[in-house]
Order: structure tokens, then C-alpha cells, then sequence
């Protein structure tokens, strides 16, 4: 029904996101530590989550995906 009317639902799914919150949420600590243990041994930065929101919101985005963006870790 909603693909009826041009309406593409999608997510995207970020990981481990160094944002300006996770220092003030976190010891500094474990904020120096913040994604190390993903593959890329950081985590990611917002501006890697950009394709995969120009994709989904493209004309060639598809409708009812789920785009793990998670610095190399395996989503099952």
C-alpha cells in the first residue's frame, strides 16, 4: 500500500558512531576506548552513514531495507 503512494520505508542501522554524546555519556576512559573492538579497531564517524542514507533515499533506493552500517562487525 505505501509503495502505492511513492513511500519507501527504510532504516539504516549504525554501530558503534563516535559522536560528540559518547564522551559526555562515557568515562573518559572508556570514551578513548569507544569501538576499538570493531574490525576497523574504531568507531565510525557520523559522516560514514551518508551513502547508505543517499542510497535509500535515491530513486534507485529500494523499500524494506535494513542497512547495517557497523565498522566491519557481522550483523546476523
Amino acid at each position: 500500500m505505501l509503495q502505492e503512494k511513492g513511500i519507501r520505508v527504510n532504516a539504516v542501522a549504525p554501530g558503534p558512531i563516535q559522536t560528540p554524546l559518547i564522551p559526555s555519556t562515557m568515562t573518559p576512559e572508556k570514551s578513548a576506548s569507544f569501538g576499538n573492538q570493531t574490525l576497523i579497531g574504531r568507531g565510525g564517524q557520523p559522516a560514514e552513514l551518508a551513502g547508505a542514507y543517499v542510497l535509500l533515499g535515491s530513486e534507485e533506493g529500494i523499500t524494506g531495507a535494513v542497512i547495517p552500517v557497523t565498522c566491519g562487525e557481522i550483523m546476523i
